[in-house]
């Protein structure tokens, strides 16, 4: 009975090494999928048998578990900004008609419909955008592009500038509208917009008046009325001190100038006029715009999608604004080591593993979203090619205790003789 136990012993060694070598297989040829996390095979001893005298002998080994290992693999720079890696211990949510399922792997693109998705056509979650906030809005879904093709037009409201007025600038003839450039000292201009985006010039005319002053005259020449009165130009003034440093204004930086505009759009259209007090000049110097913005825009088309460490996928259009479209949402379980692979470097969720916390990049300790990244399998090569030499070499040891214990019955098998 004892020298057939000794054949089973043996027989269990090879069939857990056995086991141990397509682990560490499985973990070498996985060595280039992305985001693929390596397992390892934890063994523990069969229940002794007792002997006379209270002694055990050991009956071989069994396979306890394969326990997946999560550490972080590294990063691959890749072309593609809607590559996604995770730095930390989060899981990307994915679903599809067969359930929700959690990844590391980032290797993402938008599909025919818009929708972010991954290459097996999983659709990537994520939640939607508040947008006077532009922070999350809690509600999980697809994130798709679809309502995000275009941004409509928005009408100028403000118009800032900052400048330097030449201080030695002679005063040049009385202001003359239909002669601007020759009864002015310098001019700029900028374009501004009405509610349905169509560009409108604004040219500004600055005239010297005297010691520390100056005349502004404002033309639009697309405009119908200006504060309900027929014609294009808006008047005003500047006064600066002995130091050159601009000190009022008329009109008021936040005196609104009632624009007329033709063509069925949002009409007066009020837009103010800040030229800078505190920071425009009068030196002597050459009269130069240092800076000047406004605020509309005409509809612009998605020309790129970004995604920024915190998760926010954002679209960049042709008028030049970002707007954020979606935040990508991520999950953490309380033991990841329970979570069941499913193939496609996919992973569910069981038991073991706990329920999914749902939070986004965003969240203080849950990581970041890197973008033009993968992350790597963390398989080390050099380790798991240690383990093939250990296990195969545990894997002859116990082939030699079944050749050993076949010699023995051999014997006893002789006795007769």
């Amino acid at each position: 009975m004892g020298i057939t136990s000794a054949l089973y012993t043996g027989i269990s060694g090879l069939a857990a090494q056995g086991e141990a070598m397509t682990v560490i297989g499985n973990n070498i040829s996985n060595v280039n999928t992305t985001g693929f996390k390596s397992g390892r095979m934890l063994f523990s001893d069969v229940l002794s048998s007792t002997i006379s005298g209270g002694s055990q002998v050991g009956r071989g080994v069994q396979i306890q578990g394969v326990e997946n290992l999560f550490s972080q693999g590294s990063f691959e720079s890749t072309q593609s900004s809607t590559d996604l890696a995770i730095q930390g211990d989060s899981f990307f949510m994915l679903q599809s008609p067969s359930g929700r399922f959690y990844s590391r792997a980032g290797a993402f693109h938008f599909d025919r419909d818009n929708i972010l998705v991954n290459p097996e056509g999983m659709q990537v979650l994520g939640t939607g955008i508040i947008p006077a906030t532009g922070q999350s809005n809690g509600v999980l879904g697809p994130i798709n592009l679809t309502n995000f093709a275009t941004t409509p037009p928005r009408l100028t409201s403000s118009v800032e500038m900052n400048f330097n007025l030449d201080s030695t600038a002679t005063v040049p003839a009385a202001f003359n509208p239909a002669n601007p450039v020759a009864t002015s000292n310098f001019s700029t201009s900028l374009t501004v917009y009405d509610s349905q985006g169509n560009p409108h010039t604004a040219t500004t005319y600055f005239r010297k008046t005297g010691a520390n002053a100056w005349d502004t005259h404002t033309i639009i020449p697309d405009a119908t009325t200006v504060n309900g009165v027929p014609g294009n130009q808006i008047n005003g003034s500047l006064t600066f001190n002995a130091a050159g440093a601009l000190t009022a204004q008329v009109p008021a930086a936040g005196a609104a100038q009632n624009i007329g505009f033709p063509g069925g759009v949002t009409t007066p259209q009020p837009i103010t006029f800040d030229m800078g007090i505190g920071a425009s000049t009068q030196y002597a110097s050459a009269s130069i715009i240092n800076q000047q913005t406004q605020d509309g825009y005409y509809q612009g088309s998605l020309v790129k999608v970004t995604v920024d460490d915190k998760g926010f996928v954002s679209g960049t259009y042709s008028n030049g604004q970002l707007q954020k479209i979606a935040q990508v949402a991520l999950a953490s379980f309380t033991a990841p080591i329970g979570l069941s692979k499913v193939g496609g470097s996919l992973f569910e969720e069981t038991l073991a593993s706990g329920q999914p916390q749902i939070s986004s990049a965003s969240t203080p300790g849950v990581g970041k979203v890197l973008s033009n990244s993968l992350e790597q399998s963390n398989v080390d090569m050099a380790s798991e090619f240690v383990k093939m030499i250990t296990t195969q070499r545990a894997y002859s040891a116990n082939s030699k205790t079944i050749t050993t214990t076949d010699e023995m019955m051999q014997e006893v098998l002789n006795l007769k003789r």
